[in-house]
């Protein structure tokens, strides 16, 4: 009788060799490249003198230095302009796929990959980016690596990996109106801590994921990172089989079958153990807002700031980081003036999101102050707001919509907040300059972001809906 989880059995069928008291050597399904952590992998191929041994198990798409007005003009930042044009030309050298600017296909890496079927359940996935554990969403082991990790990638499909530990978060029942995936994200991350799973890969179950859509176990598992976790994964189900069916990438006909066979029996046993468990309830959970400078600093939205005894990391590190947000201990959070607002980026740019965005908006009018980045993670997500009638709700309340890329989630791009300004973001980061040099970051959910664009400063967006 197998007592494996699900993390084993995917890990396990993917070990080519085991090293005695060393890391594994594990095999990759699909590798994820883009402009800014390639160059220097395929320099180091260049210098060995060795190929890319699977091109077609690579796919290369541009996000973080993409401008999201004026595409089809010349790059201007002449680095950008240069890390788009080496990853256009390295892809070209080795036949690797590869979704430039302008191209139909293009986006943000851990938008188009599921939206093409090119992430699939029980698959490993790899990307020079911490939030490659997205794709975990569907069941699959994913995870970001290094720079020379990309160029093992390349040249042997390979990559030399310690088995990390399991952890289980379970959490039952139901969320409350106005509470969506990344409020439940924030609100595990408030209670283990950024550094709470580190060494652990996380498996999220419990009825409370099994009601999420697709896109919504994305925002979690997008989010396994900013606690410390190597990835996160959800069992793959009838949610996860309806969104991949048909798609580009995904088998059909007979290989369909094959697949849906295999992709059945990943689920954890149920004598499976775990090296550490969580459980929370669905109504502990409230729509949730940052007031720190790390994914971990967050409360729910009618709550007040904590005091330090009541934070990690020590008195003198909290002090700094309330300094840094010009907030104080024991504040109210709902009422803060805020003078940007950021929807988009890999944890929160897909039609989900915006058809959320929308639902508060819709006859209201964006507050003036406020600056709004409302930027799409792919062109699919693009088109999918103009058919469904988004982008007239949005333009009748003053807002404009941007073209697809990372945008203002990381400040590699002309998106950059300014300093001492509030952001009210739907992206995965807020550390000192996350979004711009001396930028003021508050992670928020499509729906907290919407409430803060039309009213100007923190509001639950329960008082609106």
């Amino acid at each position: 009788m197998s007592n494996n989880t699900l993390f084993d059995k995917v890990w396990d069928s993917h070990v080519v060799r085991k090293i005695e008291d060393g890391p594994d050597v594990f095999f990759i399904d699909r590798h994820f490249i883009h402009e800014v952590t390639s160059p220097v992998a395929f320099l180091g191929l260049e210098n060995r003198g060795v190929g890319v041994m699977y091109p077609d198990r690579t796919f290369a798409t541009a996000d973080h230095n993409t401008p999201t007005i004026n595409q089809h003009l010349p790059v201007k930042d002449p680095l950008s302009a240069n890390q788009l044009k080496t990853l256009e030309r390295n892809a070209g050298k080795y036949g690797i796929s590869h979704w430039g600017l302008g191209d139909k296909n293009n986006g943000i890496v851990h938008v188009v990959g599921p939206e093409h079927g090119i992430t699939l359940p029980g698959s490993t996935i790899v990307c020079g980016d911490s939030h490659t554990s997205t794709h975990g969403a569907f069941g699959a082991i994913a995870f970001g690596i290094g720079t020379s990790e990309v160029e093992m990638v390349l040249s042997t499909q390979c990559i030399m990996q310690p088995k990390p530990k399991k952890m289980r978060i379970n959490i039952n029942g139901s969320l409350g109106r106005g509470v969506g995936p990344k409020d439940v994200a924030l609100f595990i991350i408030s209670k283990l801590t950024t550094s709470g799973a580190t060494g652990y890969f996380v498996e999220y179950s419990g009825e409370v994921f099994e009601q999420m859509s697709m896109e919504g176990r994305m925002t979690v598992c997008n989010l396994s990172i900013e606690m410390g976790a190597r990835g996160g994964m959800i069992a793959p189900d009838q949610t996860t089989y309806d969104y991949l069916k048909g798609r580009e990438f995904t088998p059909k006909g007979e290989d369909w079958e094959k697949a849906m066979a295999y992709w059945k029996t990943l689920k954890t046993d149920e004598d499976a153990v775990f090296d550490k468990e969580f459980a929370f309830d669905a109504s502990e959970i409230e729509p949730m807002i940052t007031y720190g400078t790390n994914p971990g600093m967050g409360i729910g939205i009618s709550r007040d700031i904590p005091n330090a005894e009541k934070v990690e990391g020590g008195k003198a590190t909290y002090d700094k980081s309330l300094q840094y947000m010009g907030f104080s201990e024991g504040e109210a959070m709902k009422k803060k003036k805020i003078d940007y607002v950021f929807l988009g980026s890999c944890t929160n740019g897909r039609i989900e999101d915006f058809r959320a965005f929308a639902s508060i908006v819709k006859g209201r009018k964006k507050a003036e102050h406020v600056t709004a980045w409302l930027v799409p993670g792919s062109h699919i997500v693009e088109e999918q707001i103009k058919e469904e009638g988004i982008l007239d709700i949005l333009t009748e309340a003053g807002f404009e919509l941007r073209q697809p890329g990372c945008s203002a989630c990381l400040a590699m791009n002309d998106d950059k907040v300014p300093a001492g300004k509030y952001a009210v973001s739907t992206s995965n980061r807020n550390f000192e300059g996350r979004q711009g040099p001396g930028s003021r970051t508050l992670l928020a959910s499509p729906l907290v972001a919407a409430a803060a664009a039309v009213t100007g400063e923190v509001t639950d967006p329960r008082e609106l809906i």
